[in-house]
């Protein structure tokens, strides 16, 4: 007996009113997974992840759409309101897209940043946890972690901090020192340049939060962080707008030699 998926909830996020949407058109035309992808240059099981929200649509293949059934951009309209949407499921695929990364950028200027973490103070931040099971999160995070930094072909990670993450004193003289230390063991390895903005530079782009660039083999997108969450960008105009603010910060951060100084500046408190 053919097992028939239901269709998403078209409630939970525009991503599933976006794949809700393009079942019910599939369905009012009475075409088949198959059909419908030749009309977009999509294979079945293509056609069938979107539909399931195992993937996303593409922008050329919503203007092929909006071509075929003349609906003056709707698909591509749509698909523009579910990029700029907070997305609930959006950290399932970022996680994916960060462990295939050959490229990852990221600026903070609150903490350090998950990847050049030690352990601990990993644990010091999962403990504001608001999860159920804030151990599994935490474990959650370490793994992550490890998966990127473990890989036979580890991405090159750009970081760019503000002074702010080496003066919060996180978990006190027992955190902080070893995790200075490992800063200072992560800005020697090949393929991490770690750069610090000084107090002295002032103002800078960063002060609206954090992000990240992850830079794929065929594309790149980026994440901004947020208060309760945080969104996943992918338009190209969008990208570049990060892109230019990473430079604009990075243009004011120290050099690696300047930037090693300030943190060993900072260990020395804890000696």
């Amino acid at each position: 007996m053919k097992i028939v998926r239901e269709p998403l909830d078209p409630k939970i996020s525009m991503w599933h009113f976006l794949a809700y949407y393009l079942r019910f058109m599939r369905e009012k035309e009475g075409l088949s997974l198959a059909q419908w992808g030749k009309i977009i240059g999509m294979a079945r099981s293509s056609v069938s992840n979107i539909e399931a929200g195992r993937a996303k649509l593409q922008v050329d293949y919503a203007r092929r759409l909006d071509v075929r059934f003349e609906t003056g951009g709707l698909f591509e309209l749509l698909l523009w309101y579910a990029r700029m949407a907070h997305d609930p499921n959006w950290f399932k695929q970022y996680s994916q897209h960060e462990r295939q990364a050959a490229e990852i950028k990221v600026f903070h200027g609150q903490l350090i940043p998950l990847l050049l973490q030690t352990d601990e103070y990993t644990r010091r931040y999962g403990r504001l946890s608001t999860a159920k099971d804030r151990e599994a999160v935490l474990a959650g995070r370490i793994a992550r972690k490890r998966a990127i930094l473990e890989r036979e072909d580890p991405p090159y990670i750009w970081a760019l901090l503000d002074e702010a993450v080496l003066a919060r004193r996180v978990g006190g003289a027992e955190v902080m020192k070893p995790q200075l230390e490992h800063l200072l063991d992560m800005g020697e390895r090949w393929n991490v340049i770690l750069r610090i903005v000084p107090f002295s530079a002032g103002e800078h782009e960063g002060s609206d939060g954090f992000f990240q660039l992850i830079g794929l083999h065929d594309r790149s997108i980026a994440y901004a962080g947020a208060c309760g969450g945080g969104r996943l960008i992918e338009m190209p105009n969008e990208i570049k707008d990060v892109v230019d603010s990473f430079e604009r910060i990075g243009a004011k951060a120290d050099s690696q030699g300047a930037s090693r100084k300030l943190i060993e500046q900072y260990l020395e408190s804890y000696s």
